[in-house]
């Protein structure tokens, strides 16, 4: 069995999406359970994360509200907020909301890349730590900083950094190692083996997205490792199935113990350890 870390699901009809540009034309457009079921039918993928895609609550309370294969929900809480733990209360307390398995926030859309290190926002993050829940990092390069200085405050927390911390592969990325070994220094922190094709660009299969996967596995090891399919915005390079095989052919020299831990185990542990049964 396979568990998918992340993905998306999206209805630009119910609200808007400010990064969907006319640069991601193909996927501005109703993504739901039936296109997912669709997307990874012929694969091993049994259960999944929804992750959030635009700060609004309401977005959170419709992906806590998705049926099987959505088994956890990373969801979205204004962290600026002075009653971050009643509102995270609030949502647990709603329908699906025992689903709710961590917070994240697209910190690196926001204009200051010392975001995540704002006083503000570490009282929020230690909210979420409080209760339970992980907090996913979305940062590039110029977040790197205020990341590890969030991860540093918040040592109680669990961090997952989404996408391997977008490194620029279409362009080479000299310094991303030098970032991955730091995050993987704290031992609160796993990476999400995703996202490596589209940053990658259009012509991916000529680039080394293979090497980027097999280093973060390497820096984080298996048991802090977990792949995501980052669907639909991957089928901007690729289809659900051959990122699911590019990622797997990158890991093939993994063990098969070690495998089922990049593959399920470490998110079971760090997303699903305490989520109810699917319906």
């Amino acid at each position: 069995m396979i568990i998918d870390a992340h993905h998306h699901l999206w209805d630009p009809a119910d609200r808007p999406y400010p990064w969907m540009d006319d640069s991601v034309a193909p996927i501005r457009r109703r993504f739901d359970v039936d296109d997912l079921r669709r997307a990874t039918a012929g694969t091993d993928v049994r259960r999944t994360i929804a992750v959030q895609a635009v700060h609004d609550a309401d977005e959170t309370a419709w992906l806590l509200a998705q049926p099987a294969p959505v088994a956890g929900v990373v969801g979205w809480v204004d962290l600026t907020a002075s009653d971050v733990a009643d509102r995270l209360a609030s949502i647990r307390s709603s329908t699906g909301g025992d689903r709710l398995v961590g917070i994240r926030h697209q910190a690196q859309d926001e204009p200051d890349p010392a975001w995540l290190a704002r006083p503000e926002v570490v009282r929020g993050v230690r909210a979420v730590a409080s209760a339970g829940l992980a907090f996913d990092l979305l940062v590039r390069a110029r977040d790197h900083e205020a990341a590890v200085a969030l991860v540093d405050a918040v040592p109680e927390g669990s961090f997952v950094l989404d996408h391997a911390g977008k490194p620029t592969i279409d362009t080479g990325d000299p310094a991303w190692p030098d970032r991955v070994r730091e995050l993987a220094a704290r031992p609160n922190v796993t990476c999400k083996v995703s996202g490596l094709l589209t940053e990658a660009g259009a012509d991916w299969r000529g680039r080394p997205v293979a090497r980027y996967a097999r280093m973060v596995v390497e820096h984080f090891s298996p048991d802090r490792s977990l792949f995501g399919s980052d669907w639909p915005v991957s089928t901007l390079a690729a289809g659900y199935a051959e990122v699911l095989r590019t990622t797997g052919d990158a890991l093939a020299d993994l063990s098969p113990t070690e495998r089922d831990a990049v593959f399920r185990g470490t998110a079971e542990r760090v997303y699903l350890a305490g989520a109810p049964a699917q319906t």
